[in-house]
């Protein structure tokens, strides 16, 4: 025969025992939590031509939030009013990037290979926005920096970096 312990519990106090398994966990645990997407609201976005190549724009992402968040790993850069978007170099992958609260991210677009190409497009303005599902922020070519017009063929942007200097890397920039 197996003699089994057992110990007495008072029925309040096995009422409370249930209720702590079965409470949701407390922020601290949720903390760890992978990140939410970034609230555009919570963004600030800056773009500018970079000094000496106009067919460069730099731009950053700011997260103004008291969390960390998430946006696309890859801004959404669209130019005027022309289809398409400019596509990430290197290519492949997908996936996010996370910002730390108050932290920023930054990125690279080349707008034109070669700025006497007679098939490169002229547009007033670009859109950088840090997730597809974001309307973004638009500038002017005269705010960029990159005179009256932006030329525009086969762009291509940067994934998000945490650093500048990554970024210009990643567009052949030294």
């Amino acid at each position: 025969m197996r003699i089994r312990a057992a110990i007495a519990v008072p029925a309040a106090s096995a009422a409370t025992a249930v209720l702590l398994l079965t409470a949701p966990q407390s922020q601290a645990a949720t903390a760890h939590a992978r990140p939410l997407r970034c609230a555009e609201k919570s963004l600030t976005i800056r773009a500018e031509a970079v000094a000496g190549d106009p067919a460069v724009v730099r731009m950053s992402v700011t997260n103004r939030g008291t969390r960390a968040c998430l946006v696309d790993g890859v801004p959404t850069v669209t130019f005027g009013d022309l289809d398409g978007a400019a596509l990430p170099t290197p290519e492949g992958g997908a996936g996010s990037h996370r910002l730390a609260a108050g932290g920023t991210a930054y990125a690279d677009v080349r707008t034109v290979g070669d700025p006497a190409d007679p098939e490169a497009r002229r547009v007033g303005s670009l859109t950088v926005a840090a997730s597809a599902a974001h309307r973004g922020r638009s500038f002017t070519a005269a705010r960029l920096g990159t005179g009256k017009r932006i030329l525009v063929w086969e762009p291509v942007t940067t994934w998000w970096q945490s650093t500048r200097a990554a970024a210009d890397r990643a567009v052949g920039l030294s």
